[in-house]
């Protein structure tokens, strides 16, 4: 509890951090923030094409907003996938790439990748306004329900920085730890539902059957991914403005408290090894 405490005193050091993040980050550029939108657009333009016009996978049909248009559908997953890639990718190296300052003054480590993953909520959040837009424009009925789709973004935030934190951990002991995590990311990204729909994976899981003489599925191995839920929660929102499972929220909580938690205890156990470590 004196650890939250600590974290709580900390709070102006946090906003500071942040807002050095933001401003810096496209600091003496001509668009500012908007080059924040650059990555992003440019992907779902990419992966559009290939999966659109070359590779041809269906549109999803959203239920009940009727929506039938592939672009909207991919970005409704990948927004969040981004998200989660930044916080982790920018998240893992907060400690050594702040070797120096920890070395010379004491302050909670824990505000480190978390400055980085609320500078990282202010990009997505521009992100999500431009596609909130775009699905109204196409005929989403979306603003009924971003007050829950704020909740879920911040549930996200908690998952995402709390494997962050684990990551950034583990990286001061194994220094390669963020040259693997690009390849592990890479890997993630093509075993979660963002280039195509789950009911594609529960096809093969069902002609498969059984693995191994066993009662577990392909699907079953599927959703063990932690992401997978998160996915399918926006879309439920955004693409299909439908209230998703109650299973599934309970299940994406539970992975939010259990990481973000870890967290938490990680950096409480190792804050005072941290300058020597380092």
């Amino acid at each position: 509890m004196s650890y939250l405490s600590e974290i709580w005193g900390s709070r102006e050091l946090l906003q500071n951090l942040t807002n050095r993040e933001v401003r810096g980050k496209y600091r003496r550029t001509a668009l500012g923030q908007l080059w924040s939108l650059a990555n992003p657009i440019a992907a779902i333009l990419i992966y559009t094409f290939i999966f659109s016009f070359i590779f041809r996978l269906p549109a999803q049909v959203g239920d009940p907003s009727g929506l039938n248009n592939y672009a909207l559908w991919l970005v409704c997953g990948l927004l969040p996938w981004l998200f989660f890639n930044r916080v982790l990718t920018i998240g893992v190296d907060s400690l050594v790439a702040n070797a120096g300052l920890i070395q010379k003054v004491y302050f909670p480590r824990i505000v480190l990748p978390l400055s980085l993953a609320n500078a990282t909520m202010f990009t997505w959040v521009l992100e999500m306004g431009v596609l909130v837009v775009a699905l109204s424009l196409l005929g989403a009925f979306v603003l009924p329900w971003l007050p829950l789709l704020a909740l879920f973004m911040l549930v996200f935030a908690l998952f995402s920085v709390g494997v962050a934190m684990v990551l950034s951990i583990a990286n001061v002991y194994f220094r390669d730890l963020s040259y693997l995590l690009t390849i592990v990311l890479q890997f993630w990204f093509y075993l979660t539902p963002i280039l195509y729909p789950v009911d594609m994976v529960a096809t093969q899981s069902d002609r498969l059957g059984g693995l191994a003489g066993t009662s577990v599925t392909l699907l079953n191995l599927y959703q063990l991914n932690p992401v997978e839920g998160f996915i399918e929660i926006f879309r439920n929102l955004l693409y299909d403005n439908a209230m998703p499972e109650l299973s599934r929220i309970l299940i994406a909580l539970a992975w939010a408290i259990g990481a973000f938690g870890a967290g938490v205890w990680l950096y409480s156990k190792k804050e005072r090894q941290m300058a020597e470590l380092l």
